[in-house]
């Protein structure tokens, strides 16, 4: 996976005028476009997308400490108008394009990325490949902002607003893996971006045949492979370093990749105040 990730930047520098065809190049590489975009952002801390974003505007800079027209400059970068070109010029760099070229800078310059993978050896990561038939997530379900590090505040209120006989009540609907209450986060943006939107489900795993009530949400998950991580300790800050553990660690040391799919937390254990918990985080995945 490092080495792809590596290629994937070298296409984007050698590409920076044009359109990266995404999926093409993943699919070139032997892996796929959702893979690609979810292991970039774990890895880089930014999407692709803003990474393309920024080396052009880096780029760009270059141009405009030259004589070249604005307009050319902005069309070459893939923008059709100036206005365009500025905000995105501004939005890397604080600065407008006119300010550049009038004072030189400031400039703010985003290096070529190179991925490593750098092997520790001290960090055991308890897991297993479950291979599961189909089966549907259901619950009460909301639209909440992705948030990467600390509790998500609209997660939490979402929670707080059953009242307790409801979670009873769910509990006992569960009668597959994963067990008992679930932490549902469909729907996720490929490139994990902070602050983008998914739709989160509070619930249990059921067969696919089992007859739920109607005033709950559910999701249809059909039969696929899952890698499931095992975490104890503070929460949620353990879960959170595992999930960033399973792009930096994991997947570029195994046979996997990430697919389109649910994201499930199973919480077996927890301390009263909620300040820790065993865990367990299930990832959809496929044989790379």
């Amino acid at each position: 996976m490092i080495a792809i990730l590596n290629r994937v930047v070298d296409v984007v520098e050698d590409h920076l005028t044009e359109e990266i065809d995404v999926a093409g190049l993943a699919g070139s590489l032997g892996t796929t476009a959702y893979h690609v975009r979810r292991m970039f952002s774990s890895l880089a801390g930014m999407p692709l997308s803003e990474y393309v974003r920024r080396r052009r505007m880096t780029v760009a800079a270059a141009d405009l400490l030259g004589d070249g027209d604005l307009l050319g400059i902005a069309v070459r970068y893939g923008y059709g108008s100036t206005e365009a070109f500025g905000r995105a010029f501004r939005a890397v760099h604080g600065v407008g394009p006119g300010t550049v070229r009038r004072d030189g800078g400031p400039l703010r310059t985003q290096p070529q990325l190179r991925f490593r993978l750098t092997v520790e050896g001290n960090t055991t990561m308890d897991t297993r490949i479950s291979d599961r038939p189909a089966f549907r997530l259901v619950g009460h379900a909301a639209r909440v902002p992705l948030i990467h590090h600390g509790i998500n505040p609209h997660i939490r209120a979402h929670i707080a607003s059953l009242p307790d006989a409801e979670h009873a009540r769910l509990k006992a609907l569960s009668d597959t893996e994963p067990d008992g209450l679930l932490q549902v986060s469909a729907d996720v943006d490929p490139d994990y971006t902070e602050g983008s939107e998914l739709t989160y489900l509070h619930g249990v795993a059921v067969s696919e045949g089992t007859s739920v009530p109607d005033d709950l949400d559910a999701i249809d998950v059909p039969a696929g492979t899952w890698a499931v991580f095992r975490t104890a300790g503070a929460y949620p800050t353990v879960l959170q370093s595992t999930m960033a553990a399973t792009a930096t660690d994991w997947f570029p040391s195994n046979p996997w990749r990430l697919r389109p799919g649910p994201s499930i937390v199973a919480v077996l254990d927890r301390a009263a105040d909620f300040s820790s918990a065993t865990c367990e985080l299930w990832l959809p995945v496929e044989r790379a």
